[in-house]
């Protein structure tokens, strides 16, 4: 068939790995924002998000996912049948493997949710700044075994190496189409659900281990005083246990008030002024077993 003369190349391309593959990085560095959360704690992502790529010549919508793994919870099965569902309707898949950790089982098992469809699978090696030329070479041969890949592309996020070449590469396997979003349009994500996700990153990067997995975080208030000139945002997080609590406050308060400090910075950027940020810190037994509490954080699907 004839191609229109206003189509492009044009497209979905779910973006999908194991925990910590980078993917979030990748997709931040990509669209030059940010529009997903990143922590060095697995399973940072609970948010199934697009953010776009837009070109003269073309428009990739990219599917951000949660990484896959073996659920543990109520949780952790909503996140992985997120992943799953931004599989059933791309029309290409960029399969993040990290260079810095060994190919494994992990990644096989992504592995074959993505070959089990008709969709081009682009093998995409991640963190080759972390890496020397001779794990690429041991990396590239082992992640070669997983399957038979329409493409391959090593490439950095946090330095740019070869992000252009990414694209370049993912734009040869999409088909001609119209452009889906606004071309100024960075993510689809609701500016709630960002919000809530900037503070809870905030809570990943400053506590414990044993706490990042427990938390949730829902979005109370977002109003604007136009007199003042001043967003007010309330917003509440959620742990499992009395001592997570205790963690997430801190002596004084003072972990909740470096917490409140950090995000207020990154809300302000996204809501585009002064910021009156109020947090505080509730105990919800159990939450991550309980699917209607699941559903009101809006993890995995959205809101």
């Amino acid at each position: 068939m004839p191609v229109e003369p206003d189509a492009v190349r044009s497209g979905f391309v779910a973006v999908v790995g194991r925990p910590n593959a980078g993917k979030s990085t990748l997709v931040n560095a990509l669209v030059g924002a940010k529009v997903a959360i990143t922590s060095d704690a697995p399973q940072t992502t609970r948010h199934r998000l697009r953010a776009v790529i837009d070109r003269d010549d073309a428009q990739i919508v990219l599917v951000d996912t949660p990484g896959l793994h073996k659920p543990r919870d109520a949780l952790g099965e909503e996140v992985n049948r997120s992943s799953l569902l931004a599989l059933a309707d791309v029309d290409a898949i960029a399969l993040c493997v990290d260079l810095t950790a060994p190919v494994g089982s992990g990644d096989a098992w992504v592995a074959r949710q993505a070959f089990g469809r008709k969709t081009p699978c682009i093998l995409v090696l991640t963190k080759a700044d972390a890496a020397g030329d001779r794990a690429v070479e041991e990396q590239l041969a082992a992640a070669r075994r997983l399957g038979t890949f329409a493409d391959e592309v090593v490439l950095s996020a946090r330095t740019g190496f070869n992000l252009e070449g990414f694209v370049d590469r993912v734009v040869q396997h999409l088909p001609f189409g119209p452009r889906y979003f606004p071309r100024d349009m960075k993510t689809d994500q609701p500016t709630e659900v960002m919000l809530a996700e900037v503070i809870r990153e905030k809570v990943l990067r400053n506590t414990r281990d044993e706490v990042p997995h427990a938390v949730g975080v829902a979005l109370d208030e977002l109003s604007y005083d136009a007199r003042r000139a001043l967003h007010t945002v309330r917003s509440t997080i959620y742990v499992e246990r009395e001592s997570q609590k205790g963690i997430i406050v801190g002596r004084g308060g003072e972990m909740v008030r470096l917490i409140g400090t950090e995000a207020r910075a990154d809300l302000e950027k996204i809501l585009g002024g002064a910021v009156y940020l109020d947090l505080r810190v509730k105990v919800k037994k159990d939450w991550r077993r309980d699917a209607a509490q699941i559903k009101r954080f809006g993890y995995g699907e959205g809101l």
